[in-house]
């Protein structure tokens, strides 16, 4: 099927569907859009990704790979800046990543619920809020349109100017938000949860904030913590939950296709955290029952599994020239595995978990550890090449862009009550970074 099909049968759909009796909004119905599709970049094939143009989102394409072919890591790193108070909670999701802005720079938002734009040299242009606290962001945002949208924990999706940092609307969608959106066309999908603990998946029109779609047939039994993907050649929409269970909807219809249930066992269970990465008629996660996965984007079967010393949280990241699906887990492991058959290549080992996704460039693949640690290793034989050390453990997704990578740690945990600790030697403002060669 062409593109411009795909993308048309999914717009029509939109534009016939109202919000389902699930939440407590109003019915909406979106008109359709004028004019011929833009093409996008990449093939309709499978097994290349598609990167709208003018549109930067959490892992660059919709089909969520984390592979940036243009960009290379350098031999050697050192820190130009360092933001403070970026990640203060205690909570140990993976954090927030960097996203680049259309005029250079990027926007980083954190678990104040503060939205921070920097320039390359680390000035804040802007700084917006959330109506949240605590937890206060972790998705990472997508940018388009002159416009930042990002999830937060209060359960609302925001749409803020890119430019000036001033807040352009706010939808109420649910209880809260850990996810990242996806961006396409004019439509911001979102994975949102509620209290219950349920949630459900939703369409929002990217310019005014108004509901197009939400899924009130077929919620998640848990919270769906997991980011979408979206793979146009397969015509699926897919996202997983804490119930273990990864859902794909059909492109066409906006209809459940299938479910896919993990299978829990030895006191473990099957949570669905991370994000889905898909490629070449598959879609590939992690999962808590200590396995990464990939499942049929057809028909929702499994592939394959892949077992791992602990549970998995990590998105994948793809790299089609090899090709490799590259996975990490709490064993302190990352894996590099065949995508058609799950055969292991090479493992990388760290002294922690690994929660937030790798990042594959021409020739390395950079991640951080709960060790406390960002790495960067060659990408056809797991070699170490670079490990840059910190205060606070590194759970967010590396970008690397322009020269250069950006990401966050977590401040660590301050001691609890009894522990015979002095409070003044521990760092409890995690921050953002930017690394640079070193000369």
């Amino acid at each position: 099927m062409t593109y411009d099909t795909s993308r048309r049968r999914l717009l029509a759909t939109l534009g016939a569907a109202t919000v389902g009796s699930a939440g407590c909004l109003a019915p909406v119905t979106r008109t359709a859009l004028e004019g011929d599709p833009a093409p996008l970049e990449g093939s309709r094939d499978g097994t290349s990704q598609t990167t709208p143009d003018g549109v930067a989102q959490f892992r660059g394409s919709l089909e969520r790979w984390g592979y940036y072919p243009d960009e290379t890591v350098p031999d050697a790193v050192e820190r130009a800046w360092r933001l403070p108070e970026v990640n203060t909670g205690e909570h140990t999701a993976a954090k927030a990543s960097a996203t680049p802005l259309p005029d250079g720079g990027v926007v980083l938002p954190g678990d104040t619920g503060t939205v921070t734009a920097l320039s390359p040299d680390g000035e804040v242009r802007w700084e917006a809020y959330t109506d949240t606290w605590g937890r206060g962001v972790h998705g990472t945002p997508a940018v388009a349109d002159g416009r930042v949208y990002v999830g937060a924990y209060d359960g609302a999706l925001y749409a803020f100017d890119a430019e000036t940092g001033d807040r352009v609307w706010r939808r109420k969608l649910g209880g809260s938000i850990g996810a990242s959106p996806l961006y396409y066309d004019g439509v911001v999908f979102m994975a949102v949860e509620y209290p219950d603990p349920d949630g459900s998946m939703f369409a929002v029109d990217a310019e005014t904030g108004a509901v197009l779609w939400e899924d009130a047939e077929s919620l998640p039994t848990d919270h769906p913590h997991s980011t979408p993907a979206l793979d146009l050649d397969a015509e699926r929409l897919v996202v997983g939950a804490n119930d273990g269970v990864l859902y794909g909807w059909d492109t066409e219809t906006l209809e459940l296709a299938w479910t896919f249930e993990t299978s829990p066992e030895n006191g473990t269970n099957g949570q669905i955290k991370g994000p889905i990465a898909t490629y070449d008629g598959g879609a590939f996660f992690g999962s808590w029952d200590r396995r990464v996965y990939r499942v049929d984007l057809e028909d929702g079967t499994e592939d394959w599994s892949f077992e791992t010393g602990w549970l998995s949280m990590t998105g994948p990241a793809i790299d089609p020239t090899i090709p490799a699906v590259f996975a990490g887990s709490h064993d302190g492991n990352l894996y590099a595995l065949d995508p058609g058959t799950g055969e292991e290549r090479w493992r990388f080992g760290t002294r922690g978990a690994l929660t937030g996704c790798p990042t594959v460039c021409a020739d390395r693949v950079v991640f951080g550890s709960k060790d406390r640690t960002l790495y960067a290793v060659e990408k056809e034989s797991g070699e170490e090449v670079w490990r840059v050390d910190h205060e606070g453990v590194v759970t967010s997704t590396p970008l690397v862009h322009d020269g250069a990578i950006y990401y966050a740690e977590r401040a660590p945990n301050p001691p609890t009550s009894g522990e015979d600790q002095d409070e003044s030697e521990i760092d409890v403002d995690g921050g953002g970074y930017k690394l640079v060669a070193a000369e």
